[in-house]
């Protein structure tokens, strides 16, 4: 039996190892909290912290293992690349592309580098004066610049507001540097892409939907639509620049993820994420498209090989004519007494997959809102047409509840149908 060890253990994780259990492989999960999801299901794990580099090669030497895996989380990439490196085992992650996609202020300077619109913004650290830079407005987005999920991000509109968000920010930034970029308010929508053998292809594009009922805490997502309403624009005016900037980074295989604001045809990239992401877009790929981005990143951990020779044939970035959606449900603050509809929901012949993060007795702390932490769950819906999607969304919404301990809803917000003649 094969041995593989994955650094993470955050729930998105956890599906990466049950694929792996399924494939027949023997799973070690490394990851410093004791009761992180991804160790439920691992055939072993160790509570250490992703960063122990030597530590972790000397485990990997130990137990004799066949290959190693980053989960879904992007601090991990840069040491899942060393540890791959010392152990002289197959990893996707080229050094130019940890520089360029795993921190916030590497991304803005390979944009820079190669052209590539991203949104204007600036850099400060703990010396820096923190007054407001001349040259951008209120409204401003703060975001430690090496740290995902939402955390330390925040929405800023005075200048008392922006000098308590930039020392916020900074203490959750292991580099101690914090992004101040305009706040976008417009089309927020991004672009999957799977690699082999050097070659990019485009997997899918699904626009982003966030909610603004959290005030100014980062905006979290509440759902996604497949294909986005700006693929051809994108496909005519973006792929070609990105297809380039990528063979400078000397990207042979893997998956990476870059979000778009879109404003007035312009499109600004941000936020990109070069590993399996929380949304799962692998998921609706997998579904419509018949290939899993799990198995092939697990089968290149141990062979060197990223997919079938007929990938090509497959990858479909407009999903066959289909339309996909994904739904998030954010939770507010408080203890879940009750929860129904979820099994019911499962059993939806259009509902393909569900990601369920909570159960009865679990608290939603109040640190928790603004960041992925709220999410109680991701439901991943196929239909043929976007008319059957919104009334999928309308008929879902009506079914699950979620209640605290004095009865009060527990649903942050809903999804509402997408306006189906930008769809059509």
């Amino acid at each position: 039996m094969k041995k593989l060890i994955i650094l993470g253990g955050n729930p998105e994780t956890a599906v990466l190892v049950s694929t792996a259990i399924s494939m027949g492989i023997y799973t070690i999960v490394v990851d410093p909290n004791p009761d992180a999801p991804a160790k439920k299901n691992a055939s072993e794990f160790y509570n250490i912290d992703g960063f122990e580099v030597d530590r972790i090669v000397q485990l990997a030497k130990d137990l004799k293992v066949d290959g190693v895996l980053v989960g879904v989380a992007d601090i991990l990439v840069k040491p899942y690349r060393e540890i791959c490196e010392k152990l002289n085992m197959p990893c996707y992650a080229t050094k130019e592309a940890i520089e360029a996609f795993c921190s916030k202020d590497g991304f803005k300077r390979y944009c820079h580098e190669y052209k590539i619109q991203d949104i204007p913004g600036i850099y400060l650290n703990e010396t820096s004066n923190i007054d407001k830079p001349k040259n951008v407005d209120f409204p401003l987005m703060i975001k430690p610049v090496d740290s995902g999920g939402g955390v330390g991000m925040k929405i800023c509109r005075d200048d008392k507001d922006y000098k308590e968000s930039v020392k916020t920010a900074l203490k959750f930034s292991k580099k101690g540097v914090v992004l101040v970029e305009k706040y976008m308010d417009c089309d927020d929508m991004a672009a999957y892409y799977t690699f082999q053998n050097g070659i990019p292809y485009l997997s899918a594009t699904y626009d982003r939907v966030t909610t603004k009922k959290q005030g100014d805490l980062s905006p979290v997502g509440i759902g996604a639509i497949y294909p986005s309403k700006h693929t051809a624009l994108f496909v005519k005016k973006i792929h070609p620049e990105l297809s380039e900037f990528f063979k400078a980074l000397h990207i042979r295989n893997g998956v990476l993820n870059i979000q778009f604001f879109v404003e007035d045809g312009v499109f600004y990239a941000y936020d990109p994420g070069f590993r399996l992401q929380g949304e799962a877009p692998h998921i609706h790929l997998a579904h419509i498209n018949g290939f899993d981005h799990r198995k092939m990143l697990i089968n290149f951990a141990l062979t060197g090989i990223f997919g079938e020779k007929d990938f090509h044939v497959k990858n479909d970035y407009m999903f066959k004519g289909k339309t996909a959606c994904t739904m998030w449900v954010l939770l507010t603050e408080g203890m879940i007494n009750s929860i129904e509809g979820l099994d019911k929901i499962k059993a939806d012949k259009d509902v393909v997959f569900i990601l369920d993060r909570f159960k009865t007795g679990d608290t939603v702390s109040k640190d928790w809102l603004g960041t992925e932490r709220q999410v109680f769950a991701r439901i991943y819906i196929v239909t043929d047409t976007i008319l059957e999607m919104n009334s999928k969304i309308t008929e879902l919404k009506n079914i699950l509840k979620i209640r605290d301990n004095q009865g009060n809803n527990m649903i942050l917000t809903w999804l509402e149908p997408f306006d189906s003649k930008k769809y059509l």
